[in-house]
């Protein structure tokens, strides 16, 4: 025979751990983004950088702001970069500096590939064509804001 008050206690454990698993909000769960950006750099043995572009996200499009200062760049350049945004927990965490992670920046065949981290966990895999001339001798962060 079924002990009513260990039934009960059965019930209310699974009711209990539907209601919690419901709760649950999509807003907490870290997912991956699109972004594209367009950046501008000059400088000679100092240079300054900025663009804008956009975080893709959740069916909406979030506008960006990118600037940026590095040191041992000679030249003009311009890029247009596109890739993934990882561990977003929300739209608002790809803001923040962003710093070269791995081997930075490699340069295959014109094909600019950089994985860069910002202090919330946000992961960018980016990947752009370069046009003008830059002769960075190290790679330097980046700062991201949202408009």
């Amino acid at each position: 025979m079924i002990n009513p008050f260990a039934a009960f206690k059965l019930t209310a454990a699974a009711l209990v751990a539907t209601l919690m698993l419901a709760g649950l909000s999509t807003e907490t769960q870290a997912e991956t983004c699109r972004v594209n950006f367009r950046i501008v750099k000059a400088g000679f043995i100092f240079g300054a950088g900025g663009g804008n572009g956009t975080l893709l996200c959740r069916g909406r499009a979030y506008p960006l702001q990118i600037g940026g200062i590095s040191a041992g760049t000679i030249g003009v350049a311009a890029v247009n970069v596109g890739g993934n945004a990882y561990n977003l927990r929300q739209p608002a965490d790809i803001s923040g500096p962003y710093t070269a992670t791995g081997a930075g920046v490699a340069v295959i065949g014109g094909v600019k590939v950089a994985t860069l981290r910002n202090p919330n966990g946000v992961v960018l895999r980016l990947r752009g064509v370069q046009a003008g001339l830059d002769l960075s001798l190290n790679v330097s962060g980046m700062t991201i804001a949202m408009r």
